[in-house]
């Protein structure tokens, strides 16, 4: 399998080298040449498997310049007992018999991104091994809270890399900040950045295509990478959860083989629901993805629409993960529903950065519509979510699986839909439990409480362990350096690599 940009002015590479780039030099995301195919026995085996056993069958297609024996050595050091509390890595927890929600929030920093950043550092190691890299790797990453802890943890102390992550100054929960400007590790480094989201990914996108740097970082010793679902290697292990979710409900008989399902995806960034759009190019039964947006609710306006505006105030939600207006992972669902025009993706990139908007052809955007739904929650609906899904199932969420679970509820009266339906939670609800706690024991007793205070009550309600992840937070030395706006990003990164010298 090869892979080229969005872009059109870089590649076919092999996976090794797409991995190890993370962003193609155009600036545009890598994508696979071709469609990876899974019969409909290659489904059904699936029932039967562990997912480590899963994750082999779907990742193999995709990286053939890995031996299986590096590919499988990979999947064992990340999905394992030390790293994920569940032996089943990522349960389904069954609220009724149409509805279930995948828990992807079992691993060392209690959120999503663990799904993949505990299984990409293998993949990197190895594809600069097989490529033979000689220099070290600077991985850095913007992020809107939670891929920034999974990519240190993933990180840290990994031989020949080192890791920067930026994240928006009062962007981020007390929990997810706390987590990061702790963390261990000889080779990681944590940056605030004075603005949003969209800012502090615009400055890494900016780093990532500006020459000056990469030779500057060069002669220090170190390549740029990626963290974040731009690249590849972060991207093509999400996909794994989609199929292992419908094998289990084959398994335990909510599903008929063969029968197609939903899919309720709380997202910003668009990587979470395009891993299940590659899912289903593959050949597993789904329905209809239905794209579970906040009050920054670009995506579900352009799927509506056809029209991508980022001109638009941008709101601080209590699902601070999805605060984003600008989705990356976008371009390459636009690449691959217009036969991999790159003409076409390169112009709507330049009018997004241009103008803050681009408009999409009639054949694409009934092509998303045909697939996609959308609607959001804003924070009022995404308390009463939090509340009822209690109420109803005795089941506790955060905040961002709580949007999924009111979008689903839209989508249900708004199409009649009732078939079969995976909501995927991305988050533990302690990992919010400022919102969480207030929705479900009131604002008089969480008042004035810090959230660390609130882990306690929350378990105290709840019976739910505080988890290992979590707790201790606030007693840990603290690394913190705050940026003044990503003007001043580029200097951060060459006093962190000088450093490493």
């Amino acid at each position: 399998m090869l892979y080229t940009s969005t872009r059109g002015e870089y590649g076919p590479l092999p996976a090794a080298e797409a991995i190890k780039l993370g962003i193609a030099p155009d600036s545009g995301l890598f994508v696979p040449t071709e469609r990876v195919m899974m019969s409909m026995k290659d489904i059904q085996d699936m029932v039967g498997m562990s997912y480590q056993q899963r994750a082999d069958k779907i990742l193999g297609p995709y990286l053939t310049d890995f031996a299986s024996n590096e590919i499988r050595c990979s999947i064992d050091h990340a999905y394992n007992a030390n790293s994920f509390d569940h032996p089943e890595v990522a349960p389904l927890a069954e609220l009724d018999t149409r509805l279930s929600v995948l828990e992807l929030w079992h691993g060392p920093t209690c959120a999503f991104k663990d799904m993949a950043l505990q299984i990409l550092p293998h993949l990197l190691v190895t594809s600069m091994q097989k490529t033979g890299e000689s220099a070290g790797i600077l991985i850095l990453v913007a992020t809107s809270g939670d891929t920034g802890k999974a990519a240190l943890e993933g990180f840290k102390d990994v031989p020949r890399t080192a890791i920067m992550v930026f994240y928006p100054e009062k962007g981020v929960s007390e929990v997810q900040k706390m987590q990061m400007v702790t963390q261990e590790g000889g080779n990681v480094g944590v940056y605030a950045v004075r603005g949003n989201f969209d800012d502090t990914q615009s400055g890494v996108k900016a780093i990532f295509g500006d020459v000056a740097m990469q030779q500057a970082v060069a002669g220090c010793g170190y390549k740029f990478s990626s963290a974040n679902s731009i690249n590849w290697g972060r991207l093509a292990p999400q996909i794994v959860y989609y199929f292992s979710a419908y094998a289990d409900l084959v398994r335990r008989g909510h599903v008929q083989f063969g029968e197609a399902v939903n899919f309720v995806v709380p997202t910003g960034n668009f990587g979470n629901i395009l891993a299940g759009f590659y899912a289903r190019q593959m050949g597993l039964p789904v329905h209809r993805l239905v794209c579970a947006a906040n009050e920054n609710n670009v995506l579900t306006d352009f799927i509506a629409s056809g029209i991508y505006d980022r001109n638009r105030d941008f709101k601080r939600t209590i699902s601070p993960s999805m605060d984003i207006l600008i989705s990356s992972n976008l371009e390459r669902l636009l690449y691959e529903l217009t036969g991999h025009d790159a003409s076409k993706v390169r112009q709507w990139m330049a009018d997004l950065a241009a103008k803050g908007r681009y408009t999409v052809d009639d054949s694409t955007r009934e092509q998303i519509q045909a697939l996609f739904w959308s609607d959001y929650a804003d924070d009022a609906a995404t308390m009463s979510s939090i509340q009822e899904t209690h109420r109803r199932y005795g089941y506790v969420v955060d905040t961002h699986t709580a949007v999924g679970l009111h979008v689903y509820d839209l989508y249900r009266h708004s199409t009649g839909d009732d078939r079969p339906t995976v909501v995927l939670s991305t988050a533990s609800p302690f990992k919010f439990n400022a919102s969480v706690a207030k929705a479900l024991l009131g604002e008089e007793r969480t008042a004035g409480r810090d959230e660390f205070a609130l882990l306690q009550m929350l378990s105290d309600f709840s019976g739910l362990p505080v988890p290992s992840g979590l707790s201790g937070l606030a007693e840990r030395r603290i690394r913190h350096l705050t940026v003044a706006d990503r003007e001043q990003m580029p200097g951060a990164v060459l006093e962190f690599v000088k450093q490493r010298r």
